[in-house]
């Protein structure tokens, strides 16, 4: 049985042939929206919203889902103290991320330490920092392990989890200990940045 084709018509472009496996693809990782598309098919009498159709509204159901599930696992900042921040510890073994990651915080002004491992974590804390980016996944060992001596050694340091690997259980072990955030990777720009503009108020 051959794969339904759709022209699919965003703003100025038209996108032609599109196989619903693409036009699924788009709809979950939010590339098309609800209202911001209008699609047609054979069998249609005219165009219409993608979230409309029967076989694509379930996929909307599921990016619904998603999105209120990273709602839920999010820690609200306003629990805690406003705090100016100026100097960020990026505690992360992925090199080009750290490299993209620094560039950009340092391109609005914040000082960044790049630590790649547990170890050159806890080394860094004698500068304390006013925020922790820290990964989960470390060379060293869970990134969870360092909270309590990033609390030891510089207690009024904020920390933001930063991981591919979060679960509701680690979600739970990080507000006990004190995390200010928790960010799922992958992320862009804006979501770093607007995540220290919440916790600086």
């Amino acid at each position: 049985m051959a794969e339904t084709k759709y022209d699919v018509k965003r703003g100025a472009d038209v996108y032609q042939m599109i196989y619903h496996s693409r036009l699924r693809n788009w709809i979950l990782k939010g590339v098309i929206k609800r209202g911001e598309a209008i699609v047609w098919r054979s069998g249609l009498s005219g165009w219409r919203k993608p979230e409309e159709l029967e076989e694509l509204k379930l996929y909307f159901k599921q990016k619904d889902k998603e999105i209120s599930k990273r709602k839920k696992r999010e820690i609200k900042p306003r629990f805690f103290p406003k705090k100016h921040i100026k100097n960020i510890l990026l505690i992360e073994d992925e090199e080009d991320l750290c490299w993209l990651l620094s560039n950009t915080l340092k391109d609005q002004g914040y000082n960044v330490i790049i630590a790649n491992t547990i170890s050159e974590g806890v080394a860094c804390l004698k500068e304390s920092p006013d925020l922790v980016f820290l990964d989960l996944k470390l060379p060293d060992g869970d990134g969870m392990d360092i909270l309590p001596e990033i609390k030891e050694i510089s207690p009024k340091t904020l920390v933001t989890i930063i991981s591919a690997y979060g679960s509701e259980e680690k979600m739970e072990e990080a507000r006990a200990k004190g995390v200010c955030g928790f960010i799922d990777k992958p992320f862009t720009e804006e979501t770093i940045l607007g995540a220290i503009s919440q916790i600086s108020g």
